[in-house]
């Protein structure tokens, strides 16, 4: 008997455990809605093909060192081709040589080999100038990214909005049922007209249809919410966060962030232009097989063919960069002032936006000091229009009326906590804190 009831309780605290649980899990914060929304969001394979195309640029760049190699074949047929002077060629001819000079039509088969040995620093620039590229392309990335932030939480509470209104309205719902069957027992006695009743079982029925309204409202937002973060929201209780305001009001919003990895860009095009100055340096190789070769005496000589080979050492320097310089140079400069004018305004803007949340705050508090005693007053009243009632000292307008009143006071102080904690939510959202 004191196994079984062992077992019981053990099974009871199985079940606690399991409730809890089961209730912890179906709640959803904020923290977790966005953390979840931003995982799941499309955008987010981007940064692995942002850092793909920066490895292939890299790879790319650092290949140019390898050593070039190409291989080609040609045969020509000239007009005019290098000869003996007649008098020469007599005097051979006399001495039983005879020259031919070279052949119109020449053919060869070959290879050439470049190998750079000093570039200018252009491909540390050109590094530099992808990564550059890859960062501003990922922080603009992030600036996208964090937009979803700003949509979840408007959604979220959203739901938070309506279902406390839904909440709220169905308590006043279950007043008017009160009422209601309190009026219908009335009139059995005598003591009230049909009429009462007809009035209150209408506003009942009006207040159902807000019910199921708001409901409807809050599952379309649940869906929406349901494709951002990729999961079922069906039962799912939404947690009220509780957010303080941010202890700096410094910015540290991903546009700053952006702005910086484009300045950052610009100074890197701006090298490169400085490196495109430079001259390279390499070395160079020539083979090939064929018809004349480098011995131009005996190739007029003879016809046969021949190997050669040339290797040596060679400069090049582009003076085309001395003129393009200082248009590329001016034109990253209105660029970058271009984007110093953007991050002011960026910040002029968020300044006053901040202003005007923080002045939000501010009024929401100071108009939620009352919001208790005047649902603590609007309830006593409703009670007191109740008690009228069933003495027949006033009407069912004025008690319809009383409990509209303690309908609206409860969904404003509902409404100003939610809203206190959104323009909370919103301040940090623009301030990234």
């Amino acid at each position: 008997m004191n196994s079984l009831k062992r077992i019981k309780r053990v099974a009871s605290s199985l079940f606690v455990i399991l409730s809890f649980f089961q209730s912890a899990s179906a709640q959803l914060t904020i923290e977790e809605c966005v953390s979840k929304a931003e995982a799941n969001y499309p955008l987010v394979r981007k940064y692995g093909l942002l850092k793909a195309t920066r490895d292939i640029e890299l790879s790319e760049i650092n290949r140019s060192w390898l050593p070039r190699l190409s291989a080609y074949g040609q045969a020509t047929i000239q007009n005019v081709v290098p000869s003996f002077p007649s008098s020469l060629s007599g005097v051979l001819d006399q001495m039983g040589q005879t020259v031919r000079g070279l052949g119109r039509l020449q053919y060869k088969v070959g290879i050439d080999l470049s190998q750079s040995l000093w570039d200018g620093g252009a491909s540390r620039v050109r590094r530099d100038v992808a990564r550059a590229q890859e960062a501003t392309r990922s922080a603009a990335l992030d600036v996208e990214l964090y937009d979803v932030r700003r949509r979840v939480g408007s959604l979220f509470f959203a739901v938070l909005l309506t279902d406390r209104q839904i909440e709220l309205t169905e308590v006043t719902h279950r007043l008017l049922e009160i009422n209601l069957r309190r009026l219908q027992a009335m009139i059995r006695d005598g003591v009230a007209m049909q009429s009462d009743a007809d009035m209150v079982e209408a506003r009942y029925l009006s207040v159902g249809q807000s019910i199921t309204e708001a409901k409807s409202a809050s599952d379309g937002y649940r869906r929406v919410l349901e494709l951002f973060i990729g999961e079922n929201l069906d039962g799912v209780t939404f947690v009220l966060p509780d957010a303080q305001i941010p202890a700096t009001e410094t910015s540290d919003r991903p546009e700053l962030r952006l702005f910086g990895r484009r300045m950052d860009a610009n100074r890197a095009l701006d090298r490169l232009s400085d490196v495109s100055l430079m001259p390279r340096v390499g070395l160079f190789a020539q083979a090939y097989y064929g018809y004349p070769g480098f011995d131009y005496f005996n190739s007029m000589m003879s016809r046969d063919l021949s190997f050669n080979i040339l290797a040596g050492v060679k400069v090049a320097w582009n003076i085309d960069a001395f003129y393009s310089r200082k248009n590329n140079r001016r034109r990253t400069s209105v660029d970058t002032r271009d984007i110093a004018a953007d991050r002011d305004l960026f910040l002029f803007n968020s300044e006053m936006q901040v202003a005007s949340q923080s002045e939000a705050i501010a009024a929401m508090r100071e108009v939620m000091k009352n919001d208790a005693r005047i649902i603590e007053l609007q309830q006593n009243v409703r009670k007191a229009a109740e008690a009228q009632l069933e003495e027949g000292v006033i009407d069912t307008t004025a008690l319809l009326s009383k409990i509209s009143d303690e309908n609206i006071a409860r969904l404003n102080g509902e409404l100003h906590i939610i809203r206190l904690q959104q323009e909370i939510y919103n301040l940090k959202y623009t301030l990234n804190r």
